[in-house]
C-alpha cells in the first residue's frame, strides 16, 4: 500500500488526528458501463465529490482524511486469508500515523475481512470502522454516501478502540456481525450482540459501555501470523443437512491437509443419533484437527449434550462456538492454527473471549 497523496487538509491538521481511508473495491466504486457495472477508478476525487453534497454544516463536522487505493482492486467474493492479512498488516504499519481508519470493503464477505481483523488486531487502541455499499456511489439513491459519512464520524472517536462495521445507520462489532440481506439497505446484523452506536438524526452516538475500549489495558498486542498456513483449505465449514452420511463427513475431515472444521448443527447443538458421525468426529479430533460447533440458527447458542442428539460431541473433542456467528468462529479457527500454539492451547484460546466475540 502507498502512502496517501499530499493533500491540502495537512496543512492545518495534525497526522495524529486525520482518518486513514482505505479502498479496497466493491460495489461502491463500481461505475455504469456498456456492458454492465465495473470497477471505477479515481475513488478519492469521486468520494469528495459525493461528501461536498452533504449539508454544509455536516461537510464541516467532517474528520480530515486521506485516501489510498489498492493497486488491485478486489471483488469480496474473491477475498482470502492473505486479503485480511494485507488489511491487518497495512493497519499496523500506519497505526499511529492516524486516529482511526476507514475500510471500504465489497458487502459479500465484508463480516469476514471485518471479524479476521479483529483477532489480528487485539488490543487496537483507535478505531477501524469497515464499511460499503449495496449500490455504487454514483446511483441514484445509492446509500454509499450515508455509509462513508457515518464511518468517517465514527472513526474520528477515540473512544471507539475495536474493529467495527458501520451500514445503514448502524456500528456493529465486527466480530458479531453477518450479512442478513443481499438486496436491502440495512444488509447486516449483529443477532446476539447489541449495537455499539448508531445514528440518530444528525448526531452519531457511541454506547461505551458496549465497546471494548473499557475493558482493554495497555499497548496494541497485535497478533500477525502468517495467513498462508491457512490459505489454501486447510479449514472447512459444514453444515449439517437432513441425510448427512458419516462418509461424507468423513471425506472432508479425514484429508491430510484439513487442520480444522466449523460444524453448524441443528438448533442448540443437535446431530443425527448416528454413532459413525461421532467416530468420525473423534478420529479426526484425535488427530489434532481443531473442531468447533456453532449453531445453525443466526441467534443464540449451541450447547452440546442439552439434548441426547447432541451427547457426545463433547466427548469427540469439539469445542463449543457458544453464540459465535459463522465469520467469528471461522475466522478464529483460522487465526489459531496460522500460529504456531499448541493443541491444547489453540482449544482454550478458541474457548476464551478475545475481542468479544463471544
Amino acid at each position: 500500500m502507498a502512502m496517501p497523496p499530499y493533500s491540502p487538509l495537512a496543512d492545518s491538521v495534525s497526522s495524529q488526528e486525520r482518518i486513514l481511508v482505505i479502498y479496497t473495491g466493491g460495489t461502491i466504486g463500481m461505475q455504469q458501463h456498456a456492458e454492465g457495472l465495473r470497477p471505477g477508478g479515481d475513488f478519492t476525487t469521486r468520494m469528495a465529490t459525493a461528501l461536498n453534497q452533504l449539508p454544509l454544516a455536516q461537510q464541516q463536522s467532517l474528520p480530515s482524511y486521506e485516501v489510498v487505493s489498492y493497486t488491485t482492486l478486489i471483488d469480496s467474493s474473491a477475498a482470502t486469508p492473505l486479503t485480511w492479512q494485507q488489511l491487518a498488516r497495512d493497519i499496523n504499519d500506519q497505526l499511529t500515523a492516524y486516529a482511526g481508519f476507514v475500510i471500504i470493503h465489497g458487502t459479500d464477505t465484508l463480516s469476514w475481512t471485518a471479524a479476521s481483523l479483529a483477532y489480528q488486531l487485539q488490543g487496537l487502541d483507535r478505531p477501524v470502522v469497515v464499511t460499503g455499499s449495496m449500490s455504487p456511489l454514483e446511483s441514484p439513491g445509492s446509500d454509499a454516501l450515508d455509509n462513508l459519512h457515518g464511518a468517517l464520524q465514527f472513526a474520528a472517536k477515540p473512544e471507539l478502540q475495536e474493529v467495527a462495521i458501520y451500514f445503514a445507520g448502524q456500528l456493529l462489532r465486527g466480530a458479531r456481525a453477518i450479512k442478513q440481506h443481499s438486496e436491502a439497505a440495512n444488509a447486516f446484523a449483529s443477532p446476539n450482540y447489541p449495537l455499539l452506536g448508531e445514528r440518530v438524526g444528525d448526531d452519531f452516538v457511541y454506547y461505551p459501555s458496549r465497546g471494548l475500549g473499557l475493558q482493554q489495558r495497555g499497548a496494541p498486542r497485535f497478533e500477525l501470523p502468517d495467513y498462508r498456513l491457512v490459505n489454501q483449505g486447510e479449514i472447512v465449514r459444514i453444515a449439517l443437512w437432513p441425510g448427512i452420511s458419516a462418509w461424507q463427513l468423513e471425506a472432508w475431515l479425514s484429508d491430510s491437509r484439513v487442520k480444522g472444521a466449523l460444524l453448524q448443527l441443528w438448533g442448540a447443538g443437535n446431530l443425527p443419533n448416528a454413532p459413525h458421525l461421532l467416530d468420525v468426529l473423534a478420529r479426526a479430533s484425535g488427530e489434532g484437527k481443531l473442531l468447533a460447533a456453532i449453531s445453525l440458527c443466526p441467534q443464540g447458542s449451541v450447547h452440546l449434550g442439552v439434548y441426547a442428539a447432541g451427547h457426545g460431541l463433547n466427548d469427540a473433542g469439539v469445542l463449543a462456538g457458544d453464540d459465535m456467528t459463522p465469520e467469528a468462529a471461522f475466522t478464529k479457527l483460522a487465526h489459531l492454527l496460522a500460529q504456531p500454539l499448541t493443541l491444547e492451547d489453540q482449544r482454550q484460546r478458541f474457548l476464551t473471549p478475545l475481542v468479544g466475540e463471544r
